[in-house]
């Protein structure tokens, strides 16, 4: 059971308190925002969409030993979930060049990187989201050294994961995003979501073609059209790989 008074609300998701302090209720919308927020817009469904895609996905890292907060989904665009102190950071892993890093370091789009880059950036809109060194996040204290070491080896063990699981999907995993946070007993736990809001998938039947390929939120960053029906199909796949096995 929730109540109405809403305890937070982010860009994509209402945070909802239960009868229970230890159990929230995430409620995922459909407003889409890039650019810090400075582009906004609507895709029809992608509450809906996101909530199945990262329930399932949540769902085979727990069967892996990946902690997360994730409990049930009692409604399409609904997630309960435990409650957790979310650190500060945001952790990108990269497998392909793409986004900022192309622009920040020159590297051609489509580059495969000679191993996976683990990012942190500093989750604070007015300062634009900085990009962190470990010293920076010591510094700063958004965490302790072992919490930094855990992140990078939990965002690691995700990252063969989801490679994995993509391929079989037919999809490229480019990056992604990761958030974390501490449960009432300080145990570090994968949160937030992962959908085509928070990583960069290309289609592996699109080729090399730079717009068609695209199955995420690119496609509304940069007005390639056809978002929901990209959204879709990455759904369509997930299911189809989780029922595969």
């Amino acid at each position: 059971m929730t109540t109405q008074t809403k305890l937070y609300e982010g860009k994509a998701k209402i945070i909802y308190p239960t009868d229970n302090p230890e159990i929230l209720l995430a409620v995922f919308k459909d407003d889409a925002t890039a650019f810090n927020a400075q582009k906004r817009g609507s895709i029809q469904n992608k509450g809906v969409i996101n909530n199945i895609i990262s329930s399932k996905i949540f769902q085979q890292l727990e069967a892996r030993g990946v902690k997360t907060h994730f409990i049930e989904s009692p409604a399409p665009n609904q997630m309960r979930i435990k409650a957790v102190k979310i650190l500060p950071l945001e952790v990108v892993v990269r497998n392909i060049a793409a986004g900022s890093l192309c622009q920040q370091t020159g590297l051609p789009l489509g580059t495969v990187l000679k191993m996976p880059l683990v990012e942190f950036y500093y989750k604070n809109d007015q300062l634009g989201d900085p990009l962190l060194t470990r010293d920076r996040i010591l510094l700063m204290e958004l965490a302790t050294p072992e919490q930094v070491d855990s992140i990078i080896h939990l965002a690691l063990q995700i990252n063969e994961f989801l490679k994995e699981f993509f391929q079989g999907c037919g999809i490229t995993l480019v990056d992604f995003k990761l958030e974390f946070g501490l449960d009432s007993q300080q145990q570090l736990l994968l949160a937030d979501e992962i959908s085509p809001d928070t990583c960069r998938l290309w289609d592996v039947s699109a080729g090399d073609d730079p717009n068609r390929r695209v199955l995420d939120k690119d496609r509304f960053r940069r007005d390639l059209g056809n978002v929901e029906d990209a959204y879709q199909e990455v759904l369509r796949r997930v299911l189809e790989a989780v029922e595969k096995g």
